[in-house]
């Protein structure tokens, strides 16, 4: 079964984290939540941007790379920024980009950037761009895979992010039938 890692940074996206994860889920991938922040006193439930909670699985300090095909990072301006901040995250990236696969959407190619890792073709929220600052941006698709790094816009475009990593990690049939069954014809 294909594992995916997904960490969370308070401010986080709650659309396009909880979109993924449903979607992986479906499409008969492993997905594993890890928080980032060690000071988590109300156990392990990570707050997104509007409030949503959302519990995580482990600590990103207890992740080994080697369990997982692939990490994914949801956006968020305040999540995405925790994220590019993290040693950890950033080893991570490099990591994965240099031996996985590497998905990041909205805001989170800038975690991409920073890690040195962002392809020559990506895509991110229209108002990501500037901040980003890495030529290759299109903003004529939904979802851009350049190598081993696949990129989305934002909160609208989750679900079709989710459905091209299945793709990539299961195999179109089952992404097909995650489609069919969420009566889906926009991705």
């Amino acid at each position: 079964m294909a594992a995916v890692l997904l960490p969370l940074a308070e401010g986080f996206e709650e659309v396009e984290a909880v979109g993924l994860i449903d979607v992986m889920r479906r499409g008969g991938i492993e997905v594993r939540i890890a928080y980032i922040d060690d000071r988590l006193d109300h156990g392990k439930v990570v707050t997104g941007a509007n409030g949503i909670g959302v519990k995580a699985d482990t600590a990103l300090k207890n992740v080994i790379s080697e369990d997982f095909d692939m990490m994914v990072l949801p956006g968020g301006w305040d999540g995405t920024y925790a994220l590019a901040e993290n040693r950890r995250v950033i080893e991570l990236v490099q990591e994965f980009k240099a031996k996985k696969i590497i998905g990041a959407m909205c805001a989170a190619p800038f975690v991409l950037k920073k890690a040195g890792v962002l392809g020559n073709d990506y895509t991110c929220y229209p108002g990501a761009k500037e901040e980003i600052d890495h030529p290759g941006y299109r903003d004529d698709v939904k979802v851009v895979t350049d190598g081993n790094v696949i990129t989305s816009q934002g909160p609208g475009t989750a679900v079709c992010f989710g459905l091209a990593i299945v793709e990539h990690l299961v195999g179109k049939e089952s992404m097909q039938a995650v489609k069919d069954g969420m009566l889906l014809d926009y991705c």
